[in-house]
């Protein structure tokens, strides 16, 4: 039995997703999520989850960020996209950060059946559609590569990373995160590493310039 969890802060598109998915798995035991936090919460109880499928527009957090946390804290579940947002460089840089798949909010019925089937076989997906305009578009590979590299922080590094973003000092993000200020200092010389900044400024217009555009999604 397959074990599948929704994250959309939409009720109504999870009520109509989830309805497809049991039209389509009977079998599937499907568990929801409005957020980052609560996803992270059902993940936690529910370690042999076999496919997230993750909207990019969460509250409190910056688009492609919660894939990448997610895929840190737990790099054994696959997770796939769900969003209305389908230009060519949002879908690579999902890609390039970890995600197994790219589904459109609006697919058609056939194409979520199809790419449900291929995800939870192991596969990597994208709808026909997305695979020819992918094919027709360049490829920024600077762009990837940094994609990349965001993907490779560990959890802590991302959490610190986030609120540098949002222009808190490391004695703040000290508080929130419970830890010692040394600490948020030493994360960030990595994070500066990982991503090839010099300083806060720097990580912070990396990581808008990554995940901004896709806060839309």
């Amino acid at each position: 039995m397959h074990q599948l969890l929704i994250v959309d802060d939409h009720p109504l598109y999870r009520m109509a997703l989830r309805q497809t998915i049991a039209a389509a798995l009977p079998e599937a035991r499907i568990e929801e999520a409005a957020d980052l936090p609560s996803a992270l919460a059902a993940l936690a109880l529910g370690p042999d989850t076999d496919l997230v499928l993750l909207d990019l527009q969460l509250p409190g957090t910056h688009g492609l960020l919660a894939l990448t946390e997610i895929r840190a804290m737990h790099p054994s579940v696959a997770v796939a996209i769900l969003s209305g947002q389908d230009d060519a460089a949002t879908v690579r840089r999902a890609l390039a950060m970890g995600a197994c798949g790219y589904i459109t909010k609006h697919a058609s019925t056939d194409d979520l059946h199809a790419g449900l089937l291929a995800l939870l076989g192991g596969e990597t997906w994208l709808p026909p559609a997305l695979r020819e305009q992918l094919a027709r578009t360049p490829r920024d590979t600077e762009a990837e590569k940094l994609a990349a590299r965001l993907s490779s922080l560990s959890p802590q590094q991302l959490k610190v990373l986030q609120r540098v973003a949002e222009g808190r000092l490391n004695k703040q993000i000290a508080d929130e995160l419970g830890i010692q200020e040394r600490t948020v200092k030493a994360h960030l010389t990595v994070v500066f590493e990982k991503l090839g900044v010099r300083n806060r400024t720097q990580a912070g217009v990396l990581l808008s310039a990554l995940t901004g555009e896709s806060a839309n999604g």
